[in-house]
C-alpha cells in the first residue's frame, strides 16, 4: 500500500473553518452549563463538519485525564477524585434543548476514582433516557484498569453502542498511549463488554500515520473481530504540538478505502475510513442509528 511523507501536508487534509448556527449554539450552550467537549480539548478536525450539522461529542469528568498518551492533546493531571455531581443532569439538559437524535459521550481517564468513573459514566446516560428517551447514546469508555464492576455498570446503564480505542497496533502502543494503557488489555475490555450484554454495538478506532505496517492494521482488524467489535473507525494522525508524536506518514485516501473493504469482508458492520475520520465521526454513526431504530421497530 503506497504512502506518502508526513511533509508537506497533503491537500486532502484541508479542513474548513467553525461556523454557521448549530455550530454557534452547540458553542454557547457548552460554554454556559460549563461542559467539555472531546472537540475541542482534542482539537478534532472535524468540529466544524460536526457541530455544523448539529452534533458534538461531550466530554465527561473535567478536562484533566490521569493518563499522558503521546498523541493527545487533553491535559494531564491528577484532579484528585474531584467530580461534578450535577454534570449527568447538565448533559441531559443541553440534550433536552439540542434535540439531537444521537450523542456520543467520552471521558478523561480517572484512575483516581475507585471505579475509573464508571457510575457517572452510567449516571449521565440514565439521565439522558430519562429526559430524551428517543436519544441514541454512545459511549467512547476509557480501560477502567480492567475492573469487572465497572465494566458490569456500563454495560446495562442503558446506551446502545459501547466503544473503546485500541488507538494504534500492538508494536506501537507503548510508544503511543500511556504506559497504564495495554494493547491486549483494550482488546479484554472490549471482549467483556460484548459478552456481558451482547445487545450492545461495540466499536472502536485506529489512528493511521504513526509508523504501523498494513500487515499489522489488518492484524488488528482480525484481534478485533474475534472478541465481535461490529464497528472500525480509522483516520490520520494529526499531531496537535511540537511536543506530541510526529507524523510518521499521511496515508492516501485510496488507501483508506483499501482498508475500509478489508474491515468489510473482515465482518465489520461499517469501516468508515478517511484521512478525517475519528473514532467519532457522523458517517458511522448515522448507520448505527439506522440500524438501531430498525431494529427497535422489529422488536415493536
Amino acid at each position: 500500500m503506497p504512502v506518502l511523507q508526513a511533509s508537506p501536508k497533503p491537500e486532502w487534509l484541508k479542513i474548513r473553518p467553525p461556523g454557521g448556527e448549530a455550530y454557534a449554539q452547540i458553542k454557547e450552550l457548552v460554554k454556559s452549563l460549563k461542559l467539555h467537549t472531546v472537540c475541542e480539548e482534542a482539537r478534532c478536525p472535524n468540529l466544524s463538519e460536526c457541530w455544523g450539522g448539529g452534533t458534538a461529542t461531550l466530554m465527561l469528568m473535567g478536562d484533566t485525564c490521569t493518563r499522558g498518551c503521546k498523541f493527545c492533546h487533553v491535559k494531564t493531571g491528577n484532579p484528585k477524585g474531584w467530580l461534578d455531581a450535577d454534570e449527568p443532569e447538565k448533559v441531559a439538559k443541553a440534550l433536552g434543548v439540542l434535540k439531537l437524535k444521537y450523542v456520543v459521550l467520552t471521558s478523561v481517564d480517572r484512575d483516581d476514582l475507585p471505579d475509573g468513573g464508571a457510575d457517572h459514566f452510567s449516571k449521565t446516560v440514565e439521565a439522558i433516557k430519562k429526559a430524551a428517551p428517543e436519544t441514541i447514546v454512545e459511549i467512547l469508555i476509557p480501560d477502567f484498569l480492567e475492573n469487572e464492576e465497572a465494566l458490569k455498570r456500563v454495560a446495562f446503564c442503558g446506551a446502545e453502542v459501547i466503544a473503546h480505542n485500541l488507538e494504534t497496533v500492538e508494536r506501537l502502543t507503548k510508544k503511543v498511549r500511556d504506559g497504564r494503557c495495554d494493547y491486549r488489555m483494550s482488546l479484554a475490555v472490549l471482549d467483556k463488554i460484548k459478552k456481558l450484554n451482547p445487545k450492545v454495538f461495540t466499536k472502536s478506532s485506529l489512528m493511521l500515520g504513526l509508523g504501523e505496517t498494513p500487515s499489522e492494521v489488518l492484524c488488528s482488524m482480525d484481534d478485533l473481530r474475534a472478541v465481535s467489535v461490529d464497528v472500525l473507525t480509522l483516520g490520520q494522525y494529526l499531531r496537535p504540538t511540537d511536543w506530541h508524536l510526529p507524523v510518521h506518514e499521511f496515508i492516501h485516501p485510496t488507501v483508506f478505502k483499501e482498508l475500509e473493504d478489508a474491515g468489510m469482508k473482515k465482518g465489520f458492520l461499517c469501516v468508515p475510513s478517511g484521512p478525517l475520520v475519528r473514532s467519532s465521526y457522523r458517517a458511522g454513526e448515522k448507520f448505527l442509528e439506522g440500524l438501531i431504530r430498525a431494529g427497535k421497530k422489529l422488536e415493536a
